[in-house]
């Protein structure tokens, strides 16, 4: 599923073509996605203005000049596709519909923005922009990770005593926003943290390294448009790259990257998921 840097790579892709662009013709071609589609959501759609596009943690947010807001979130195999606009040095001409084309949006200015998602995991939604914070998807998030609010003294206090693994806390939403498996993986390793330390038994001193190396980590893989692992794309169609800079995540029995270090990864399973990590330096 993608994570914070990829949905930030699209969002920004989405930008030069939907923020300050009004929706000239909304298409909706089924009822539902993960969950139903809103009422009437092609109608109230057509016609609006994007004033703003933002993310918060993994969701895409178009500020509508109606009062909505208008809720993305790609799941497993969604993909925010532009075509007939240009997006950096690249242009396409617009393509024949695709069977997994379930919302279109064509701009004023001719550009179309398809949302596909082949499994149907992602999600729409329409909601006001005065109440979004409590919308249900939102309104137990934690900070951004670049956000102020996440500092050294936030995540010391909100991780002291606790008794959960490091990897599991770091992936709770509910305490900093938008990380997934991929990027605490990497950041863990970057902190020389092993995913499998209680947090209880963590310093301070250790618990603060943590902020630095998750902004790091998703700063560089931001700055290479994301990890395409399987269906993701960027808003052009290209793929992401930051996969090619893993240090530990899927290298299992490879050597650690980091120099001097003679260790080799390791892959353990954690509350199901696979957690990557060199037991030399990581402890």
């Amino acid at each position: 599923m993608p994570e914070l840097p990829e949905v930030e790579t699209v969002r920004r892709g989405l930008l030069p073509v939907m923020e300050g662009r009004r929706i000239l013709r909304a298409e909706v071609n089924r009822p539902d996605l993960r969950w139903p589609l809103p009422e009437q959501m092609a109608e109230r759609l057509t016609g609006r203005r994007v004033e703003a596009l933002r993310r918060r943690s993994k969701y895409i947010l178009a500020d509508l000049d109606g009062g909505e807001t208008l809720l993305i979130h790609l799941g497993m195999s969604g993909r925010m596709l532009i075509a007939q606009a240009e997006v950096g040095v690249f242009h396409h001409a617009l393509p024949a519909a695709e069977k997994h084309d379930h919302v279109v949006l064509t701009m004023e200015d001719g550009a179309r923005v398809t949302f596909n998602d082949a499994r149907r995991f992602g999600m729409m939604d329409l909601w006001p922009t005065a109440d979004l914070a409590a919308h249900p998807l939102l309104a137990g998030l934690g900070p951004e990770p670049f956000g102020n609010d996440f500092s050294e003294t936030y995540l010391a206090e909100r991780l002291r005593g606790r008794a959960m693994p490091v990897k599991a806390a770091l992936l709770d939403q509910r305490i900093v926003a938008g990380l997934g498996n991929i990027y605490v993986c990497e950041a863990l390793h970057d902190a020389r943290i092993s995913p499998e330390r209680r947090v209880r038994d963590m310093t301070e001193a250790e618990i603060v390294t943590l902020v630095p190396a998750i902004r790091d980590v998703l700063a560089r893989a931001i700055e290479a448009g994301g990890s395409s692992l399987r269906d993701y794309r960027q808003a052009d169609g290209e793929l992401g790259y930051f996969q090619h800079s893993f240090r530990v995540y899927g290298r299992e029995g490879l050597p650690c990257l980091r120099p001097g270090c003679v260790g080799t990864v390791r892959r353990v399973v954690q509350s199901g998921r696979s957690s990557f990590f060199c037991p030399v330096c990581q402890r």
